[in-house]
């Protein structure tokens, strides 16, 4: 469907930033917080993304890529940054960036990232379309892109074309 039947948004109309202070009930006796927490977060921060986006209800239809890059602890604020990186027609990718602050010293550290594919859905629990996005940066054009290559390859690996 060309974007021209449909309105478009840009990626900034849609992104969110959101921020949680871990807590002992988000850890391990070490202190190290559960990568299932983290995932959660990351699945609602990205599902409010899907659903700014597409002003629709949406569910969580993959997780393509989920890296754990470094240990979230007790104390730290953890920063999840998502935005859409890609829309089909009835999907869209959201990226969700992870940092843990350590409040004592200011320090930020890149902890995770994960690529999330949402589906918007109609009255009737059916696929809906969705608006385009429009990239505006460099970086945003690079992330559309990318995405729109994993895309391919999960319709490849999946014996679907579109």
């Amino acid at each position: 469907m060309s974007s021209q039947s449909r309105p478009s948004f840009k990626v900034s109309e849609s992104s969110l930033i959101s921020s949680h202070l871990m807590m002992p009930q988000d850890a391990n006796i070490q202190g190290n917080v559960y990568g299932g927490t983290i995932m959660k977060l990351m699945d609602e921060i990205a599902g409010a993304v899907a659903a700014r986006h597409s002003r629709k209800n949406v569910v969580t239809a993959s997780v393509d890529r989920m890296s754990f890059l470094k240990a979230v602890y007790i104390g730290n604020l953890l920063i999840l940054k998502a935005s859409v990186n890609y829309v089909g027609s009835t999907s869209m990718e959201i990226g969700v960036r992870i940092e843990a602050e350590d409040l004592a010293t200011g320090h930020i550290v890149h902890t995770g990232s994960s690529y999330m594919t949402f589906v918007a859905l109609n009255e009737e629990g059916h696929p809906a379309l969705v608006p385009d996005i429009i990239p505006v940066t460099k970086e945003q054009r690079k992330r559309y892109e990318q995405a729109k290559d994993r895309r391919a390859k999960r319709l490849l690996a999946s014996g679907r074309k579109n």
